[in-house]
């Protein structure tokens, strides 16, 4: 709202009978101003959506103990991943052999074409599934889905790997588009091999 003030004489004379002009001022009054500010500001805060912290979803499986009710996996099929300590990576196709042949360690890099050629391996023994690819075509589904159901991953962080590492070997599955991945818990005789592995590289013995 504005106002109106009269100031006093302007001190100059204008002759007989003429009256004096009056100077006058205007001045702005900010009150409404200031009120329709701050409800503007609380407007804001009340409808404003706060940044939420982006989290990983993961899915992991249930402790089934019915051996009826557990998921079957083609033993050619399975590739099993552990994670130690800097930055390396354990692995072996299959089940592991009592005299640990099969267990190898790469690093990050070396994964990744383990992961792949793995996969091409799996689909490459493909045997067609009539029920499977129909279910695929109905959901308008990749029909590739039917045989990746045949690869699987099993991800088995030790005490020694980092958070980052376990992000990095996520974002590996979908890179290289893994349908069907899990991660447990470590068995003793794995880890066993890797603290071996470890001393056997500390001392330079390969």
């Amino acid at each position: 709202m504005a106002s109106i003030d009269t100031g006093g004489d302007s001190g100059q004379k204008k002759g007989p009978g003429v009256k004096k002009a009056k100077k006058l001022s205007t001045r702005v009054d900010m009150t409404p101003m200031v009120d329709l500010g701050f409800l503007l500001i609380t407007f804001f805060v009340f409808t404003a959506t706060m940044n939420e912290p982006t989290t990983l979803d993961l899915n992991m499986p249930k402790d089934i103990k019915d051996q009826k009710e557990q998921t079957e996996v083609k033993e050619s099929g399975v590739l099993s991943v552990m994670l130690g300590k800097d930055d390396v990576v354990y692995y072996y196709e299959g089940k592991l052999k009592e005299d640990g042949s099969n267990f190898k360690s790469t690093d990050f890099k070396g994964i990744r074409d383990i992961i792949v050629n793995k996969r091409k391996e799996v689909m490459g023994r493909y045997v067609r599934d009539p029920e499977c690819e129909a279910k695929m075509a109905k959901d308008k589904k990749p029909l590739s889905n039917c045989a990746d159901k045949d690869f699987v991953v099993i991800i088995k962080p030790t005490k020694d790997a980092t958070y980052k590492n376990t992000v990095d070997i996520l974002d590996e599955m979908t890179i290289n588009q893994v349908r069907t991945y899990a991660m447990v818990k470590i068995f003793d005789q794995e880890y066993e091999l890797i603290k071996k592995t470890e001393e056997f590289n500390k001392a330079g013995i390969k």
